[in-house]
């Protein structure tokens, strides 16, 4: 799927041995994901999409990863380094990332909670910054195709908060085209649509950790199935 082959910017994430062991008691390590993560280890694909429902973690083992991979935690590249609010687990901090031997080194990573102020800081540094005077899916789209350029880990949370439908075919598209190039994905959504990323390895987080299922196996995509068949059959029971 890509020219790198096993040569990906991040191969496979796990606990730091000389980190110190996150206690298990303790949040985030509560999460099962996250726990399968610690004891277990994850291996990374060319393009690995995290699903699953609200708290499973996939946010949190995003997050961590970027963090660990040297990506600002409010999103950026390398190169960013702001801080609005402190709100990122202690995760990042006992993960120890497996690279591939040269493989691209750059990274992006986009939060959609995030945006606001990390365009603000972009604008503060750069006079040629408009992405504020966009909308908000334009703006998203926008940064990502400014730095269409940077070969390495590409790691977005959640980005269809921003975006219609079209343009999460869009974002997409875009990222499809990343991976095409040497570049390596990961990314958690809701959207059926962006975790139908062709080539894409899923993974759903839940209470039972994380494990590997199949786009038309989401339970996700067989809800928007039955809802757009028949709203009127979900709508009756709120």
């Amino acid at each position: 799927m890509t020219p790198f082959g096993p040569a990906l910017p991040v191969r496979r994430v796990s606990e730091h041995a000389l980190g110190g062991r996150l206690y298990r008691s303790a949040w985030p390590a509560t999460v099962p994901a996250v726990a399968q993560v610690l004891d277990e280890g994850l291996d990374l694909s060319p393009a690995t999409v995290l699903v699953g429902p609200n708290g499973a973690g996939k946010s949190t083992l995003v997050e961590a990863i970027a963090a660990a991979a040297g990506l600002n935690p409010e999103g950026g590249t390398h190169h960013v380094r702001h801080s609005t609010r402190v709100t990122e687990s202690p995760l990042a901090e006992h993960l120890q990332l497996t690279r591939g031997a040269g493989a691209p080194r750059g990274g992006v990573f986009l939060r959609a909670e995030a945006m606001h102020g990390l365009f603000t800081h972009l604008e503060g540094v750069s006079l040629g910054s408009r992405l504020h005077e966009m909308s908000h899916g334009e703006s998203f789209l926008a940064f990502c195709r400014e730095r269409a350029g940077v070969r390495g880990l590409w790691v977005l949370d959640e980005p269809e908060s921003a975006l219609s439908f079209e343009n999460c075919l869009a974002l997409t598209a875009f990222l499809l085209e990343r991976v095409e190039r040497g570049c390596q994905v990961l990314l958690s959504t809701h959207s059926p649509v962006l975790a139908a990323l062709p080539g894409a390895r899923i993974l759903e987080a839940g209470e039972h950790g994380l494990r590997e299922t199949r786009w038309e196996e989401w339970e996700t995509v067989d809800h928007w199935r039955r809802f757009l068949a028949g709203p009127e059959r979900y709508l009756r029971h709120l």
